[in-house]
């Protein structure tokens, strides 16, 4: 048996011990089981936990004929691996729509969590499938999800993998750009340090805030240890503090191999000011915040000046 396996007193079937994070909450009959934290999470039937099954097999491999027999012939589709993984979340780590849907249709826990508290919403933005992501959120999965201090964000996994649809998805319907994780700090942070651009654009432009600190290292700081020369130029564009020290009192320029491109991009920004065009740019971003792209599509002034406010 393994070693975190005890029976339950109230179903005696096979339960599996979970994290200290977690506190697990018998419900009645072992019909479920409810996660004790700041907020109540669902993880699926209790009396069924078991190792691998034939469903979470099918959701993995994208067999949807073997998935629907399955089904139909009653396996339960939230029945939890001994590590909480569903098959919802099988399928969605593999990026298999049609397993998703299936999946759902028959009633999957959308927002289940694994022993990590990751959700399969989660694990679809980190394969980076936006199909998967679509299907999710259109049965209510959430895109902020509490978190636990083992848990990233939909957006932090979208970000971590480069997936820029996918963080573009995930805005559109109000993902939190300044999510905080204990390890990895905000989306920004997650996009510079994995050196995703394109993933960087769409957050800046969304609103994030580009100055955003963890332990005084901002993103800037990250781009510059990569050498990403067109990540330090959006950032700075963005209004990045390019003198921002941070917990061993380094600048950005600091983290740049002497004379190298990126070297060279930082050593012209601290010698060339920004224009009173670039600054009144960044003044009004500021000021609208994450509705800038909005506001400003709407304002009565020329074509070209919506494009310069949208960095287009």
């Amino acid at each position: 048996m393994h070693p975190k396996l005890q029976d339950c007193h109230v179903c005696q079937q096979h339960v599996c011990g979970v994290d200290a994070v977690y506190k697990p909450l018998l419900l009645g009959s072992c019909g479920r089981m409810e996660v004790e934290s700041r907020q109540s999470y669902y993880f699926g039937d209790i009396g069924c936990w078991a190792e691998r099954t034939e469903l979470h097999k099918a959701a993995s491999l994208g067999q949807t004929s073997q998935l629907r027999r399955l089904i139909q012939g009653g396996a339960s589709v939230n029945v939890v691996a001994v590590d909480s993984i569903t098959p919802l979340h099988e399928a969605c780590l593999r990026g298999e729509p049609q397993c998703v849907k299936l999946l759902l249709d028959a009633g999957a826990q959308v927002d289940a969590r694994n022993v990590d508290g990751s959700t399969p919403l989660c694990d679809a933005c980190s394969a980076g499938s936006v199909e998967c992501v679509k299907l999710l959120l259109e049965h209510g999965a959430q895109a902020n999800p509490t978190l636990t201090s083992r848990t990233a964000s939909p957006l932090h996994e979208a970000c971590m993998g480069g997936n820029s649809e996918c963080v573009k998805l995930l805005i559109t319907v109000g993902a939190h750009l300044e999510a905080y994780d204990l390890y990895y700090g905000t989306p920004l942070h997650v996009a510079c340090v994995n050196e995703h651009t394109d993933c960087v654009k769409v957050l800046l432009n969304a609103g994030a805030k580009v100055n955003a600190a963890r332990l005084h290292e901002t993103p800037l700081h990250h781009a510059a240890k990569n050498m990403r020369v067109e990540m330090i130029e959006a950032l700075v564009e963005f209004g990045a503090n390019i003198y921002a020290r941070d917990q061993h009192n380094r600048k950005p320029v600091d983290y740049t191999a002497p004379g190298s491109p990126s070297a060279a991009c930082l050593h012209s920004y601290e010698t060339s000011p920004m224009s009173l065009q670039q600054l009144s740019r960044l003044a009004v971003r500021r000021k609208l915040g994450t509705t800038a792209l909005k506001v400003i599509g709407h304002l009565e002034i020329p074509k070209l000046l919506i494009s310069y406010l949208c960095y287009q």
